[in-house]
């Protein structure tokens, strides 16, 4: 479903011109808050038959805008939850669906207190109050409780779609899949495998906690405004159980693997901070004589991978680029600094991995490779 170029629309008479194809219903779409709203009926209609709704199930739906993907969740589902942090947006989807069979189906949700709405005053007022709170989809998100929910269907603000992301895979009880509509190079990284030029942080860590798949292509022209850039629906799959793994060792390891992902990871780990940070780790827990547990409860792991959406950012977390100084090599000056780097770089020799590069690494390397290191008394956390 890609899209050409996008044809500039002649003015009508008594109207103001190519901007007004921005409204919907009277409403002004504003960029900055990532509204584009889905305007190809059979689009629609495709990402729903693609998502396998159950008539029982609960939907989530983030930033609905006018509603026309929000119709059709509320004809294949039980119920849908709505969350939408422009009032104009929320007294929008009243209206359109008030009177209709569907009303008692959509469920308005204010994203911090639960509070839900039926009369249109108290809705106003309450969700003011929660603008006030929140300066944009990104902090709300991040700081907001979902609701119970078997499924995620949702064009989102783009902005939000790393915070998203690790947010959905942190939610407890785990639902039963997302299909989310993601800027097209986000999406890309997520579905990357090794040896992709997208395969990335981001690529890892979701496969880590979700089978990830790259459903329908979405072109510019879909949307009202058009966005600057091409789409793509992707289907996310939570795994169930989890992976037997800390998610803070791995992550730390994938971080440092990541930093130059071309690089060899012999390289990497002679790095002066690297080593620096892991011998500082190394210490520490041979003074507390602890010896963290090679895997994380549910509870810990939804902490940490919530956390994580944040640090990573939405496309900038994989840049490949490092300041001058994480390039230089520990010297050999210290006997005991010198012990540890030959001790670290024991390890990738015992695993084969002093020649290899992370970008070609699959999730099983990685899992050997943080099991070889914690062996050796080395952590990343």
């Amino acid at each position: 479903m890609a899209g050409g170029k996008i044809k500039k629309e002649k003015p009508q008479k008594g109207g103001s011109g190519p901007s007004n194809h921005h409204f919907q219903g009277g409403i002004p779409f504003h960029k900055s808050k990532g509204q584009h709203i889905l305007k190809n009926p059979l689009l629609i209609d495709s990402i729903i038959q693609k998502s396998g709704i159950k008539s029982t199930d609960v939907i989530l739906e983030i930033g609905p805008g006018t509603g026309n993907l929000t119709k059709k969740l509320l004809e294949a589902g039980k119920s849908v939850v709505a969350v939408e942090l422009d009032p104009r947006m929320v007294l929008e989807l009243q209206r359109r669906f008030q009177g209709t069979p569907y009303s008692n189906r959509l469920k308005d949700m204010d994203s911090y207190n639960h509070i839900k709405y039926e009369e249109k005053v108290k809705l106003i007022l309450n969700v003011w109050k929660f603008l006030a709170k929140f300066r944009s989809y990104k902090e709300m998100f991040l700081k907001c409780d979902l609701p119970y929910f078997d499924i995620c269907v949702a064009n989102i603000p783009y902005q939000i779609s790393s915070p998203l992301t690790f947010k959905l895979l942190s939610h407890r009880p785990l639902f039963r899949c997302a299909v989310i509509m993601f800027q097209r190079e986000f999406a890309m990284r997520l579905v990357a495998q090794p040896g992709d030029t997208l395969y990335c942080r981001l690529s890892v860590n979701t496969q880590l906690l979700a089978r990830v798949n790259h459903l329908l292509k979405v072109g510019r022209s879909n949307f009202r405004p058009p966005p600057k850039v091409d789409s793509s629906v992707v289907r996310i799959e939570p795994r169930k159980p989890l992976p037997p793994v800390n998610f803070k060792e791995w992550d730390g390891l994938v971080r440092i693997c990541f930093n130059r992902k071309n690089k060899t990871l012999g390289s990497l780990f002679r790095q002066k901070t690297v080593l620096s940070l892991l011998e500082k780790n190394f210490k520490t827990l041979q003074a507390l004589q602890l010896t963290p547990d090679g895997s994380s409860d549910d509870a810990e792991i939804s902490l940490c991978v919530s956390a994580l959406g944040d640090t990573l950012g939405d496309m900038s977390m994989d840049t490949d680029e490092v300041k001058d100084d994480d390039d230089v090599e520990m010297d050999d000056g210290d006997t005991k600094t010198s012990e540890f780097k030959d001790k670290v770089l024991s390890v990738l020799k015992l695993g084969g991995f002093e020649d290899k590069r992370s970008s070609k690494l699959t999730q099983a390397d990685f899992m050997h490779l943080l099991s070889l290191f914690n062996k050796a008394g080395i952590h990343f956390s």
